[in-house]
């Protein structure tokens, strides 16, 4: 039952932060936001940074699905790739992962409640992505090279998009990031 009811409230809670971002709020504001007390905030999550990483993680949960629901429709990796790209740089998205970056230069200090952050922030796309591009008939042994870079350069752009908010340039360097991504390597000599 407690589990039930703290997923409840992580729904409202992601619901709240899509609405408008809340990194900066206190935990009293946050609880007010979902309607609920600051009280029931710290007994499912222990901390304000639990809470933050708890939504971050939930949300990442969303991303690598949607990303796997996407390559199931086409088997155009770049066609997956500009649909995947079209879903991160939607504004609606933006407090989500502002939130994220910010519990990212956290877990960059070692800071101790983004244990659990560390721990899956790379591996637990890593794994999926490799699989994608498995899927897609790229070279097993390149798949991880690929995801790694994948991912580093879709969070850079990310990124980038956020501070600068030059859709019409971090769109086209994103495109062209898919092209190169996914073309098959050169013949070896």
């Amino acid at each position: 039952m407690a589990a039930d009811a703290r997923e409840a409230l992580l729904d409202r809670c992601v619901s709240f932060l899509k609405e408008g971002g809340f990194s900066q709020l206190s935990l009293r504001e946050i609880a007010s936001g979902t309607g609920t007390s600051h009280r029931m905030l710290i007994y499912h999550f222990g901390s304000r940074e639990g809470l933050l990483a708890e939504v971050v993680r939930r949300i990442e949960t969303e991303q690598r699905a949607a990303l796997a629901a996407l390559a199931t429709e086409s088997d155009d990796p770049v066609e997956v790739s500009r649909r995947y790209w079209r879903r991160l740089a939607d504004p609606e998205l933006a407090p989500a992962e502002r939130l994220f970056f910010e519990i990212y230069a956290h877990a960059l200090f070692g800071r101790s409640w983004t244990e659990t952050f560390r721990a899956s922030v790379i591996a637990a796309w890593v794994g999926p992505v490799e699989e994608m591009f498995g899927q897609l008939g790229f070279d097993p042994t390149e798949a991880p090279q690929r995801a790694r870079l994948a991912l580093a350069a879709t969070r850079g752009l990310l990124l980038d998009l956020l501070i600068t908010g030059d859709h019409e340039i971090v769109d086209l360097a994103a495109d062209l990031f898919a092209r190169l991504i996914t073309a098959p390597p050169p013949p070896k000599a």
